[in-house]
């Protein structure tokens, strides 16, 4: 399926895998008035297997990127957030989002090889995981010496995923699973924002139907995040906000045809693998109104608004 994640593509893709069933409230935590996990009338909407479904079908700023990539776009630092005054970034929920965020522009800069300029961004992720005290997963100086020379892209890929994948389990294994959501909600806004920027100047029918297919994967992120709608009045922005995305694919057309099937060995054993390509219709005035309301969205966030 033309929407399916590659292996380079799940790097920063978040595993949120968590047991609803088995939340709990958690008490005491400044930012998060009520508590982290799912509320008990939604637990049954949300399986493991429903929220692993979700992360594997989010579109990763990697694979944004890798795509861009093989456009031949050139590197531009204008499409990544401004780390200056994220110091300003009080409240968890702030936190969290930008988390999410900043951890797609270091996916976007280590696959352009950027990695120099990545020193800066990784100390602002360092200090947004302290604030959610969860910075003890992040190997600073390793990433940091990685970046700096230069010398191993796999390995500061894989450090990086592995830091963030701490993070998730920490996270989920201490009833906090609201701020697992809020950062995926920031991978998927900042990865969305890359590619519909990138339409602008670059028009690809492969980077626009990755557009075009997030219709169905925001009906996802929006189920991931309804049952936090109530919490406050940030998460009750951030879900509105979502919903004004969803809305600008009303008239987005997905079907799927069949491929040819492909025999695979797994194991010693041949598994037959059937294929789905995704067929994309959306006009230019969809793609334009979808660009729009989507750079707005990623603007108001990035502004602590």
């Amino acid at each position: 399926m033309t929407g399916t994640i590659s292996k380079l593509a799940a790097i920063i893709v978040l595993t949120v895998a968590y047991s609803c069933g088995n939340s709990s409230p958690r008490h005491g935590n400044p930012g998060f008035p009520v508590a982290d996990s799912v509320p008990a009338g939604e637990a049954e909407k949300l399986s493991e297997e429903a929220i692993a479904d979700i992360v594997q079908n989010i579109a990763s700023p990697v694979e944004i990127a890798a795509i861009m990539q093989s456009m031949q776009v050139p590197f531009s630092a204008e499409y990544l957030a401004p780390t200056q005054g994220a110091d300003r970034l009080t409240t968890n929920f702030q936190k969290a989002v930008m988390l999410g965020i900043y951890g797609a522009d270091l996916g976007y800069l280590n696959i352009y090889e950027k990695t120099g300029t990545s020193v800066d961004l990784l100390s602002t992720i360092k200090r947004m995981a302290d604030g959610l005290r969860v910075g003890q997963f992040l190997d600073f100086e390793t990433l940091k010496r990685l970046s700096v020379s230069k010398s191993n892209l796999d390995s500061l890929l894989f450090l990086s995923v592995n830091s963030y994948n701490k993070i998730d389990e920490y996270l989920r294994e201490n009833n906090r699973g609201s701020v697992s959501a809020l950062m995926i909600a920031g991978v998927w806004i900042e990865g969305q924002y890359l590619a519909t920027q990138v339409t602008r100047t670059h028009p690809d029918r492969v980077l626009r139907n990755r557009i075009g297919e997030q219709k169905i994967i925001l009906g996802d992120l929006l189920m991931l995040l309804r049952p936090y709608r109530d919490s406050n009045s940030d998460y009750s922005s951030l879900y509105n906000m979502m919903e004004e995305i969803s809305n600008t694919y009303r008239d987005v057309r997905i079907t799927y045809r069949l491929g040819e099937p492909e025999t695979v060995e797994e194991d010693g054993r041949l598994v037959m693998i059937q294929h789905e390509e995704s067929i994309v219709e959306m006009t230019d005035d969809q793609l334009a109104e979808i660009t729009g309301i989507s750079e707005k969205v990623r603007n108001k966030l990035i502004s602590g608004g």
